[in-house]
């Protein structure tokens, strides 16, 4: 009996009067609020699988399977229940269900294991015939399927004939499961292989040759893709036999995905190339590993994207195979923007072939998305304002005037820990306010997309009303009003420029402290040649922002004014500018004044920009060639340090010719040449030692102090001493005293190793007679 076959004997009694479980209904309560949690769903199933209550155990399984279906351990378990009580219809309406969406081997096994239960008669072997032929044609071209297709070559041997005629319909039977399944890289391909080499011997010997002969190329190729093909799914697929259940998508699993995408488009690639009149199989083993795909990789939209886009390629598939694909795929991701526009494009095409036209459900499509989208702003929002909210104020400390230091519990070490705390929180504040500044960009995308498809699908009064619905929506970025403007001044051939301008002037109430939208006003405002409501806009903004923001607005407004103002209208631009922006070198400035749409004359010819850049490229095309592991970064030096003072050498004359060398004799003869001096060590950037940083951390910050930053000292601490340190110079001082603090002293160099071999130095003392040297020579 398989490990999924129903037991007959075994009875489950069904006591749906039973109340639910405390931890039961706590934990499906949590799943349906939180449904991202596999090790809850795993504890829900146990509880469900322990209980004799029917009604608990189907409405467990039911909810398992809204948030992952096509598990298949889960619908055996939730079949086989039903079977085991018995109830056959029920359990038939949930395999009947299961069966045909999904793609997993083990649903399928279970299945005919079912109907080969029920239909033990020999009258009856028709319907398993049937049953395993409706099995292989959907998931035949598994790898996995190797043990199905080894059953059902089983199940036709064992067919009993009373005639010559049954006989060979049998064998010819039995031979076309057999050339069917050796062309298929299934686990066991090269056992049956041998199987079918021996059944066609047995039949006739001089045809067995010439069968195997035709199948011998498909067969080879199916055992080379087996290989390839097991070594793409080892990883993707656990080998564990528990429930699997996916888990969101992380940023850490790219690299899993792109293993799962290199899979795909390898299926794809026709890999056991299959002709042309076997289109109908490629076809079938592709879509069955794009169904794997999506029920794995359930929370991953480009996978979904991918099976999407194959589908709608394919002209044998229908047109709503595709649009099914989509609708799962947003179930599953449904704030996807890459799945929702396709959606959306699908409907809008099939829309667009009918006579009568109704958007509705496009805009339903668009309205859900939003709604989608906002409480992640809206959480966003509410954070950001709890962080930025004020502290309540603590109970001041109490004071020591005989220490002049604070109470127990408070000092340097705690006002340092203070620090730390208000540069965390200004640091989470910041990120909360650049998440939300991309969710809203994000979130205005989709608006902007929505206002397109109004214009292009119902005219341009649409596209107004859905900007109008925009308009009040809080989140919306400033895109959203440049975009409508932009499209009112491409499309409207009447007051487009007119309407254009309003809008425009509108978003100055909402962005108006946004430098970025002034700046696209500002460029709306050049472009239609508006010169005097131009210069009115920068001459009433520019002043509202700090130089660090307001700079592409004075490069936007300079440029200009460049092409087309007067000399003396230009300097006194210039003069301003240089007032915002002293630290400009003047000749950047006045390299701008003469560049037209990028080209730069004097700083591509005077200054050498030009050169730079190409010097730049070459040297990085040849350091790209070395390899990383053997080039060091080379320590920064002073701009100073890096001019060399030594005549640079003709490289054309010295990269070939060397000095010819004097003659020996001479050469020993020389005195010698006078010690080098040691090069300075380059001075290193120093590190502190965790134990000073730590003492350094401890130091009163500048404000704990007098003169300029009296202002920061409490008043009780003024009453007392108006000068000097405001804080227990004794204990300072035991600080110092006691700190121990490492030296700073750098390890002097190793002296340089002893040279063995070579010429020895030459020996000056008086000549002495022969073999008085032990060198044996003077030299």
């Amino acid at each position: 009996m398989s490990e999924y076959e129903p037991d007959p004997n075994v009875k489950i009694e069904s006591v749906s009067s039973s109340p639910l479980s405390s931890e039961f209904d706590e934990l499906l309560s949590r799943l349906r609020k939180s449904p991202h949690d596999p090790q809850g769903w795993s504890r829900l199933r146990e509880l469900a699988d322990a209980s004799e209550n029917t009604e608990q155990f189907n409405e467990a399984y039911e909810a398992l399977l809204k948030n992952y279906p096509h598990t298949a351990e889960a619908e055996i378990a939730f079949i086989n229940r039903f079977f085991n009580i018995p109830d056959l219809r029920r359990g038939e309406e949930l395999l009947n269900r299961f069966l045909r969406p999904s793609p997993f081997v083990d649903l399928w096994r279970f299945y005919l294991n079912f109907v080969r239960r029920v239909n033990q008669n020999s009258t009856t072997r028709e319907t398993v015939r049937k049953a395993y032929e409706f099995a292989l044609t959907h998931i035949g071209q598994d790898r996995d399927s190797g043990s199905i297709w080894a059953e059902y070559i089983q199940f036709l041997h064992s067919a009993e004939t009373t005639t010559t005629w049954e006989t060979q319909q049998k064998m010819d039977a039995l031979r076309k499961v057999y050339q069917r399944a050796v062309q298929i890289p299934l686990d066991n391909v090269e056992k049956l292989w041998s199987d079918m080499e021996a059944f066609e011997t047995g039949l006739n010997k001089l045809t067995a040759k010439k069968f195997m002969t035709d199948l011998s190329a498909a067969h080879t190729q199916a055992r080379s893709v087996l290989r390839r093909l097991t070594e793409h799914l080892n990883g993707l697929i656990p080998p564990s036999s528990g429930m699997y259940l996916p888990v969101p998508s992380q940023i850490q699993d790219r690299t899993f995905v792109g293993r799962w995408k290199a899979y795909l488009k390898w299926e794809e690639s026709n890999p056991l190339m299959l002709e042309e009149k076997d289109q109908a199989s490629l076809n079938a083993r592709i879509k069955l590993a794009y169904r794997k795909a999506v029920v794995r990789m359930r929370y991953y939209p480009e996978i979904w994207f991918m099976a999407y886009s194959w589908t709608a390629s394919v002209a044998a598939f229908k047109p709503d195979e595709a649009m099914t694909i989509l609708k799962a795929g947003l179930e599953a991701n449904p704030d996807s923007f890459a799945l929702t526009y396709a959606y959306v494009e699908l409907l809008e095409k099939a829309e667009m072939k009918k006579d009568t036209k109704n958007f509705a459900e496009v805009d339903g499509v668009y309205d859900r998305f939003f709604k989608t989208l906002r409480p992640e702003l809206a959480r966003l929002t509410v954070a950001i304002s709890a962080a930025s909210a004020p502290e309540e104020p603590k109970e001041e400390p109490a004071f020591d005037p005989n220490g002049m230091d604070f109470a127990p519990g408070m000092g340097v070490a705690a006002e340092v820990e203070q620090r730390k705390l208000s540069d965390h929180k200004q640091q989470q504040i910041k990120q909360l306010k650049e998440e939300l500044e991309e969710k809203r960009k994000q979130f205005g995308n989709v608006w902007i997309n929505y206002m397109r498809f109004a214009r292009r699908s119902q005219g341009q009064l649409a596209h107004r009303e859905a900007f109008g619905k925009a308009r009040k929506d809080e989140y919306i970025p400033f895109e959203v009003f440049e975009a409508a403007a932009m499209t009112e001044h491409r499309c409207n051939q009447e007051d487009g420029t007119a309407v254009a301008t309003r809008i425009f002037e509108a978003g100055m109430k909402r962005f108006g402290t946004d430098a970025q939208y002034v700046d696209c006003h500002l460029a709306f405002l050049i472009n239609i040649n508006d010169e005097n409501n131009a210069r009115a806009l920068f001459e009433r903004v520019i002043g509202t922002f700090p130089p660090k923001d307001a700079k592409p607005i004075w490069e936007r407004w300079t440029r200009a004014r460049y092409q087309f103002d007067d000399l003396e209208a230009v300097m006194e631009l210039e003069r301003r500018m240089a007032e915002v922006y002293p630290a400009d070198a003047p000749i950047k400035r006045f390299a701008q004044r003469y560049t037209y749409y990028g080209i730069d004359a004097i700083a591509d010819h005077d200054l050498g920009f030009s050169k730079t850049r190409k010097l730049g490229n070459a040297n990085s095309q040849s350091t790209s060639s070395i390899p990383s592991s053997t080039v060091s970064a080379p320590a920064p030096l002073n701009p100073v340090s890096q001019i060399s003072n030594k005549r640079p050498p003709p490289v054309a004359e010295r990269a070939e010719h060397k000095r010819p060398r004097q003659d020996d004799r001479d050469r020993n003869r020389r005195f010698p040449s006078p010690p080098a001096q040691k090069q300075p060590p380059t001075r290193q950037e120093v590190k502190l030692p965790s134990v000073l940083h730590d003492f350094v951390m401890m130091l009163p910050g500048p404000e704990t102090f007098d003169g300029v930053f009296t202002n920061a000292i409490p008043e009780k601490l003024l009453l007392i001493s108006q000068a000097g340190p405001v804080f227990n110079t004794e204990n300072f001082l035991m600080t110092l005293k006691n700190v121990r603090i490492p030296s700073l002293k750098p390890i002097p160099p190793s002296p340089p190793p002893v040279k063995s071999g070579g010429r020895p130095p030459p020996d000056y003392s008086p000549y002495q007679g022969p073999h008085s040297n032990p060198r044996g020579r003077r030299y």
